[in-house]
């Protein structure tokens, strides 16, 4: 510095001054105020400094070269690594026979030889399965469970239609098993009353099935709002009078019980029900249509007093999805004996937990119970009363992985290959047990048009909060582009109260523009399903109309359901004597079915005020009720 000093000195001096700096900011508002100047020096070094200067910046640069070479060498391998690791193989080897092991989630045999086929693993890793030896393939899953659970999507698989209905046939006409015949649980989905699959079921089961009786279980209670007091009473009714229909009666059915699989709502009845009356007997089948949530309930049941307590532990869950037809197979895991000290247990459980308020439970209970509410207006808890205490796993420490030097990437431990639980010979010898059969395909189904995305919007996943619409003659009523609803001809206005998917749209207009709105709309964002513009339209089938004469009952009860197939239904509440000409609308090949009496007669008086301006009510969702758990309050 001292030997810069008279150089600088000396360019100071001959340095002109720089242009002043504009003001900005506070000083600019000075309104003639005289503004300070600053001076900006250029310097230049001379020779010597430039050279000094240069040799510093190639000193550094050697430093630094070897390690930036190392970089390059060490970065590129892991990158190819990390590739490596996360493809996954799609190729098939036709020369590989099939497994023989059943896939833990839909049940098919596990196989590499097509691609299109129910069970199939990509080549690579059917290898690398079969090479950690007779328990790799045990709890894999195929391609197709794989990408539905870790990506929600379904892929498309060459299925004969009749597959489904093949595998039940053939499993309900096995000998009985322990000198009895097994006991059918018929899932139904109370929404899709009067179930298209449940008056095939007396032909299905034949004289040559040795069935010891039907349980109906009437599924997803938890969607529907209570439209009044005993609203479950009611629509046990609804389903006892489905069964009747059906010929399912007397000796043959053997009790209706009404649950929520996805909740646990009713769950804990069930089992005591068939603790109580079916206690070990023989074994028990899901039957019902897709979509219906058997395999959720397999899956609730499996968490539950009803299986081993060993079960969850060696079992692995069905595959859950919206899209139809996941199970593809047999599934099953072994019931528990029911002994008189079990039940004793269970039933002191089930009473000290009937004991406690919200307030009472943990912290991790409460936020599970709230996740539930949102989904669900009907809430049950579902524990187990027998369950092994785990030994706490030990933790293996190589100093070793924690030793690499600056150079070097971190060593990852060798993975050690977990042993897989499995039952001994004497749990399972003489064991009775629940299987999971693959749904029975509806006929003249709007699913079956959908794609899977669409899917996913049509079927409802939370509780259906109401919207209720008052109509005048000439008005339209659109649910997305899967229905529509004409008023055609009344005295006074009639209420449409809209229950479907929360995600499906639904506007109202006029009946000369309806068509237009239809032609414009349908499969554009307005509309939401279908979706795909003009090409998606062009596949689509047509809406085809049906005419409807009602007669109303009063201001407060709904006097049918318009059911636009699998999308949804209407209840059409009118003035008592009051005549109404309706003209409904589904896609050609799909079932419009009018149901009376309604599901929900009260529906129409779940809303709020009148939006100003508009023939639509704002939205009420009624609150949750958590089953087995006491109040604080009344309900």
């Amino acid at each position: 510095m001292l030997r810069l000093g008279p150089a600088l000195l000396a360019r100071l001096a001959r340095a002109p001054l720089r242009a002043p700096l504009r003001p900005c900011g506070a000083a600019a508002a000075g309104h003639g105020e005289e503004q300070e100047r600053f001076v900006f020096l250029e310097y230049e070094p001379d020779a010597a400094e430039r050279a000094a200067a240069a040799a510093l910046r190639r000193e550094r640069e050697l430093k630094l070269k070897p390690r930036q070479e190392r970089e390059l060498k060490v970065k590129p391998k892991s990158r190819q690594q990390r590739g490596a690791a996360a493809a996954v193989p799609s190729m098939s080897d036709p020369s590989v026979p099939p497994s023989g092991v059943s896939c833990s989630g839909c049940g098919a045999e596990l196989q590499c030889g097509d691609g299109g086929a129910p069970g199939f693993v990509p080549a690579e890793r059917y290898r690398s399965l079969v090479s950690e030896g007779p328990a790799g393939l045990r709890g894999a899953v195929c391609q197709r469970c794989w990408t539905l659970a870790h990506h929600g999507s379904a892929l498309r698989l060459r299925l004969p239609p009749e597959q489904h209905r093949r595998v039940v046939s053939a499993a309900l006409r096995r000998p009985p098993r322990h000198g009895r015949g097994p006991l059918l649980l018929y899932v139904l989905d109370v929404m899709e009353l009067p179930d298209p699959v449940l008056p095939q079921l007396p032909a299905l089961l034949g004289p040559d099935v040795p069935a010891a009786g039907v349980l109906v279980v009437g599924n997803k209670v938890d969607l529907l709002p209570a439209d009044c007091r005993g609203h479950l009473r009611r629509l046990r009714q609804r389903v006892a009078a489905a069964c009747a229909r059906a010929g399912l009666r007397g000796a043959a059915l053997v009790d209706i019980r009404l649950v929520s699989a996805k909740t646990g709502y009713g769950v804990e009845g069930l089992v005591s029900r068939l603790q109580r009356s079916w206690k070990c007997a023989g074994d028990v089948y899901l039957l019902g249509a897709t979509n219906s949530g058997k395999s959720t309930l397999f899956n609730t049941l499996l968490r539950s007093d009803y299986c081993k307590s060993r079960a969850p532990d060696i079992i692995d869950r069905a595959t859950v999805s919206p899209w139809p037809g996941t199970t593809l197979n047999l599934l099953k895991f072994p019931i528990i004996n029911p002994t008189c000290d079990r039940i004793f247990r269970r039933q002191e459980r089930l009473k000290e937990e009937a004991t406690k308020t919200e307030d009472q439970l943990s912290s991790e209970e409460k936020k599970y119970l709230n996740q539930l509410k949102k989904q669900g207006y009907l809430v049950g808890r579902v524990g187990r009363t027998f369950q092994q205490q785990k030994s706490s796993a030990e933790i293996d420490f190589d100093p070793d992985t924690l030793s690499y030097s600056m150079d070097e990437d971190p060593r990852d431990a060798p993975q050690k290959l977990e042993e897989r639980e499995e039952f001994t010979h004497n749990e399972v010898k003489d064991a009775r047990w629940c299987f999971d059969t693959p749904g029975i395909v509806k006929e003249d189904c709007v699913l079956n048009l959908l794609t899977e995305k669409e899917v996913k919007l049509v079927l409802p996943s939370h509780a259906i909060v109401p919207r209720t619409f008052i109509l005048k003659p000439g008005m339209v009523l659109f649910l997305a582009a899967l229905g529509r609803i004409d008023y055609l001809e009344g005295e006074k206005p009639a209420w449409f109260s809209v229950l479907a998917s929360n995600l499906l749209p639904v506007h109202v207009t006029t009946l000369s523009n309806a068509d237009t709105l239809y032609e414009k709309h349908a499969g554009q964002e307005f509309l939401k399903v279908p979706m795909g513009g003009e090409e998606r339209m062009k596949e689509f089938p047509p809406l085809v109309p049906q005419d409807i004469t009602l007669k109303g009952v009063g201001t407060t009860e709904a006097v049918a359901d318009i059911k636009l197939s699998s999308a949804g239904w209407v209840a059409v509440t009118a003035h008592e004597e009051e005549e109404l000409l309706l003209r409904a609308y589904t896609p050609k090949g799909t079932a419009l079915v009018v149901r009376e009496p309604p599901l929900l007669p009260y529906i129409s008086t779940i809303r709020g005020a009148r939006i100003p301006g508009t023939p639509a009510y704002r939205t009420k969702k009624p609150p949750s009720f958590v089953e087995n758990l006491r109040t604080t309050g009344s309900r």
